[in-house]
């Protein structure tokens, strides 16, 4: 049964104790290409790195390609309602909350796609 992670930690360990972490990893890189924000992470990249660049990678993109930004949002199909409940005064806080509705949505896609195929 899907549950929605917490925060971002509890939704990397729960992919990689369900072994589809590499899946999730491959999906990030897929939808950044299709937003033409090349990133590339290499499958090995741990956790705890794939964190700390997807952050500064989003605020790069607030703070200086904010068109590109909304596009991002657009392609991986976060909710906007949950983005629209953000604070956007702390920039880096505002781009760590913002990882962490990407990685969740992209978490729903690899995690209904495996439970469902």
């Amino acid at each position: 049964m899907y549950v929605a992670p917490l925060n971002t930690d509890h939704l990397l360990s729960e992919a990689e104790k369900e072994n589809l972490y590499i899946k999730l990893v491959t999906q990030i890189n897929k939808d950044f290409n299709l937003a033409n924000e090349g990133i590339d992470f290499p499958m090995s990249i741990l956790p705890e790195e794939l964190k700390i660049q997807l952050q500064e990678k989003i605020y790069r993109l607030i703070q200086y390609k904010f068109a590109e930004y909304l596009n991002l949002l657009y392609i991986i199909d976060v909710p906007e309602h949950e983005i629209k409940q953000l604070d956007g005064t702390d920039i880096v806080a505002l781009a760590g909350q913002v990882s962490f509705l990407i990685l969740k949505r992209e978490w729903q896609k690899v995690w209904f796609r495996n439970y469902y195929r």
